[in-house]
């Protein structure tokens, strides 16, 4: 064993350690960015007349569900080889999806920004990343690493969305577009910069990695399952938000601007309760953080539809669904490591995340369908509380005791 692996197990922050964090962390800050700043891109496409807000939203949709779908398959070949290549990999598709979707037509729309950033954020997001660095920090630290990771990753948004508006404004959206899939591009550069000892930590490990076994050992414990239904909701509320949230407050004479610095705070907060939910999961367990997160969304949303929008209230909204956005990836990332060891963490979590994307396929779409049957937004917000309430419910009922895998 290297002297860097050695202080590693010892719980020690190695030099390998922090550069593939700090990798990981550009990568998705980028991957993140530029994924949730696209529904600022609806109003001029819906404006311009190239599609409907239900085509955009249908578009949305599909883009989550080909996450979720890909996202066991990515996390499996990153246990299995390595991180490296799917990264790689993700970063063309990427970009070609947003070239694809500034033709500005329906097929450009599907193919780019449906299915070929689907698959691309499958493998630019945290089921690798977070695999990846759970596989090779100590589990003294990991839960901190993994909270990092997250919080740092969600600064892309704070940075992106506000140059998203500002470009669609200067250069149009199109040209924004290409931009965008030049940046997106970057990610296959910076990741040859990850760590040559971390990857070859990981693929010494890929005997131990049997995804098809893991999975239905997994699915036989009724945490996991709970878990996993409840993962729904996390999508189905987030992707409604980050969707539909420029055209609701536009509809509501808010200037589009508000949209871009909602999201941008979105960004910004996330990276705060992102911190504060990996130091509460492990002062006060992983199960009840997720029970608080997903009640304090709810309540967010609640208070937000309550009143007509106003430019504090929607940014104040924006802070609020900032903090708790990516708040459960640790609690969900440390309740799956204790449960079932980091070894086939990105298959495990890409099963659960099949869930979420299902979550977040009906949040986008039908919240384009409610907008173009009923003119309004009223019906989608009302069924975003009730999932909220409902997985609340059951996270706080589920079994979280550990079960390792069979020999």
């Amino acid at each position: 064993m290297t002297q860097t692996a050695v202080k590693t197990s010892a719980g020690h922050w190695t030099s390998d350690l922090m550069m593939v964090l700090a990798v990981a962390a550009t990568i998705l800050s980028i991957s993140m960015g530029l994924r949730q700043s696209l529904g600022l891109f609806m109003e001029p496409m819906v404006r311009a007349a190239t599609v409907s807000v239900a085509t955009f939203g249908f578009a949305m949709a599909v883009q989550n569900l080909i996450w979720g779908l890909g996202q066991p398959f990515m996390g499996a070949l990153s246990d299995k080889y390595g991180g490296k290549a799917v990264i790689i990999g993700a970063a063309v598709l990427f970009a070609a999806g947003l070239a694809l979707m500034s033709a500005g037509t329906m097929a450009g729309l599907y193919i780019g920004g449906g299915l070929l950033i689907g698959i691309a954020v499958a493998g630019a997001s945290h089921g690798v990343l977070v695999g990846i660095l759970s596989r090779i920090a100590a589990p003294q630290i990991r839960a901190v690493v993994i909270s990092i990771l997250a919080a740092t990753g969600s600064l892309g948004t704070f940075v992106l969305a506000p140059m998203a508006q500002f470009l669609i404004e200067r250069v149009n959206w199109q040209n924004a577009l290409l931009i965008f899939a030049g940046l997106a591009a970057t990610m296959g550069g910076f990741a040859f910069l990850l760590s040559p000892r971390a990857q070859s930590d990981v693929v010494s490990r890929a005997h131990k990695a049997n995804a098809v076994a893991a999975i239905r050992h997994a699915l036989s414990h009724p945490g996991y399952v709970g878990m996993t239904i409840a993962f729904f909701a996390c999508g189905f509320q987030l992707i409604f938000v980050a969707t539909h949230l420029p055209k609701y407050i536009a509809i509501c004479g808010l200037p589009p601007s508000v949209g871009a610095q909602a999201i941008a705070l979105i960004g910004a907060f996330n990276a705060v309760g992102t911190l504060a939910a990996g130091y509460l999961g492990v002062r006060y367990g992983n199960r009840l953080v997720l029970v608080a997160i997903y009640l304090m969304r709810t309540l967010a949303i609640g208070s937000y539809i309550s009143t007509a929008p106003t430019v504090e209230s929607t940014l104040l909204f924006g802070a609020a669904m900032g903090f708790l956005w990516l708040s459960v990836i640790p609690p969900v990332s440390g309740l799956l490591n204790a449960m079932f060891g980091p070894t086939n963490f990105g298959a495990l979590f890409g099963v659960m995340f099949v869930s979420h994307q299902v979550g977040a396929f009906l949040g986008a779409w039908l919240g384009g369908l409610t907008y173009d049957l009923s003119g309004g937004y009223g019906l989608a917000w009302l069924s975003l509380i009730a999932v909220g309430g409902l997985a609340a419910m059951i996270q706080y009922f589920m079994d979280d005791a550990p079960r390792s895998l069979p020999a």
